[in-house]
């Protein structure tokens, strides 16, 4: 018998049970189902077993880490259900590469085509799947016998990707005759993956999942057409550099070319910024560029070098930021917390902004606030500003597409421009890398330099800055008159070096701490690259510094 304590209160059990069980037992105590559990504070999957006394807790679906694994299982049960329909090979050429709200986008490779028919057929059979509750069972391979097991199998990107693993061992699933790598844990069985969809979209599938907060309901699934071109065409840039996935990156950079891929790269993002510089120029009365995105898009670098390609249009662009509209902190409006709400669309004085874009376009003279953050008050320290034939400002901030904000300007004197870092590349196949994990790493690196802020600090608000940007940034996204994608190929390799530091200092018992290792775990899969690669008007000077902008 092993002794358990669960709740602070001492439990004893069976030597081996499996902590399925014992999860089975504490379900009705959660709201959420139980993905996985804890043991002395480290992560273990239901299908292990108790091996010695310990203390135990629950991660249940709701939770990050919990959401993932349920992500995860959910696209290893498909890929099963794909090799039982329509072979091996259909399986190993399907990639899973980004989301479109809740629905992970699978695109087709080497010539591999799936009609609407197979497509249904592979939702049914991941049905059966369920209803079957196969086991799924993880295997401890040395490195190199993983990798002759995937040269077998025909997985050509995960024989790249561990090439450049130093671990000995890798971690193998298997779904009854279907085996694959995934990067982190998995559920024990099918049974538990109760809820998706599966139906054809553009050239690919979607995969419907729940989302975190509700995990046992099937949202509406909403195509965002602008977002999903902006995703392809960075897929598309990855292709044409014969960069998909980690691997790709890697081999890349062992071959001495990331000087050479750093530039191209460069050019293709200067290319998409002259664009949308033109297209402004040539619609005409354009007053108001308005930049909106989730944290750490690169908003600031973005609108800068934007201001550089308009004036090569002959126009004057002048930024301003709706961070100078903030009511005077002790107005801020309270979250269900109780705790100033910075993020809504009620902290800004919206009436004031909307008075001085107005006079600014009927060509009044207007002083513009400043806004100290370190009193917490607006000022009124600058010169009074009016705008010419030529001039043309360029509004940065979160609520910049919600009309909400601009309610009173004509819409022929907006252009608005949603930019966000959406990663193209994937860690391999089957392996995406969440947009959300870019960005959180950009700005832990960018933080830590310019605030002081701990990595610790920047993940314990991650939740609340993605909150925030669900409810006042993402639904506006399909309203912008373009798209821009921030994200760059090699960038995560440069990142390595500066984040790597900064989450190995969080601790063991931290609340924080599981994020970190995760974090870290993802960052080895990378070789590091040196920042000094890096032009001064690169996005990714936004985070590492050295900058010749002032971000």
């Amino acid at each position: 018998m092993v002794t358990i304590k669960i709740n602070g209160e001492e439990k004893y059990y069976e030597d081996g049970i499996k902590y399925e069980i014992i999860a089975e037992e504490y379900q009705n105590h959660f709201t959420s189902p139980i993905a996985l559990v804890t043991v002395n504070g480290k992560i273990r999957e239901l299908m292990k077993r108790v091996d010695r006394d310990c203390e135990l807790d629950f991660i249940t679906y709701d939770n990050v880490i919990g959401h993932k694994t349920y992500v995860r299982s959910a696209i290893m049960l498909m890929l099963k259900a794909i090799k039982d329909v329509a072979g091996m090979e259909a399986a190993i050429n399907v990639k899973v590469e980004f989301t479109i709200g809740s629905g992970y986008y699978c695109s087709f490779k080497n010539g591999l085509k799936l009609d609407e028919k197979t497509i249904e057929r592979i939702k049914d059979r991941m049905g059966e799947l369920v209803d079957m509750d196969l086991l799924v069972t993880k295997k401890a391979y040395p490195a190199d016998e993983a990798v002759a097991l995937f040269q077998e199998l025909g997985m050509k990107d995960k024989v790249s990707l561990f090439r450049y693993r130093r671990s000995s061992n890798i971690n193998v699933y298997c779904l009854g005759d279907y085996y694959d790598y995934f990067y982190g844990y998995m559920m024990p069985s099918t049974g538990y993956v109760k809820y998706f969809d599966l139906f054809a979209y553009e050239e690919g599938m979607i995969l419907l999942l729940p989302e975190r907060e509700e995990p046992e309901k099937l949202p509406q699934f909403e195509p965002r057409k602008k977002l999903f071109h902006t995703l392809t065409n960075s897929e598309e840039w990855g292709r044409e550099m014969g960069i998909d996935t980690v691997g790709d990156l890697n081999d890349q950079i062992c071959q001495g070319n990331i000087a050479d891929m750093i530039l191209v790269q460069e050019a293709l993002q200067e290319r998409r910024i002259s664009e949308i510089a033109r297209d402004i120029a040539r619609r005409g009365g354009v007053k108001f560029v308005m930049i909106a995105g989730p944290s750490s898009s690169g908003k600031t670098t973005f609108s800068h070098r934007l201001s550089i390609q308009l004036r090569t249009y002959g126009l004057k662009p002048h930024p301003i930021a709706l961070d100078n509209y903030y009511l005077d902190h002790d107005r801020t409006p309270l979250d269900d917390e109780g705790k100033p709400d910075y993020e809504c669309l009620e902290s800004l004085d919206v009436e004031q902004f909307n008075r001085d874009m107005s006079d600014l376009l009927e060509g009044k003279s207007v002083k513009l606030p400043t806004f100290n953050f370190k009193t917490g008050r607006r000022e009124y320290i600058t010169k009074a500003t009016a705008l010419g034939e030529e001039d043309i400002l360029v509004i940065e901030g979160i609520h910049g597409l919600n009309e909400k904000m601009s309610y009173s300007l004509p819409a022929e004197s907006k252009y608005k421009i949603y930019i966000s870092a959406l990663t193209a590349l994937n860690i391999d196949e089957h392996n995406r890398i969440p947009t959300t994990d870019n960005r959180l790493l950009r700005r832990m690196v960018r933080d830590a330099r310019t605030r002081g802020t701990s990595a610790e600090q920047t993940i314990a608000m991650w939740d609340s800055v993605r909150r925030g940007e669900e409810k006042y940034i993402f639904p506006f996204q399909e309203d912008a008159d373009a798209m821009f994608n921030s994200a760059m190929l090699y960038e995560l390799a440069v990142i390595k070096q500066y984040a790597e530091p900064l989450l190995f200092s969080i601790k063991k018992g931290d609340p924080e701490y599981h994020e970190a290792k995760r974090l870290l775990k993802f960052l080895e899969y990378f070789l590091g690259v040196s920042s000094e690669e890096l032009p001064s008007n690169s996005i990714c000077r936004e985070f590492v510094g050295g900058s010749c902008f002032d971000v």
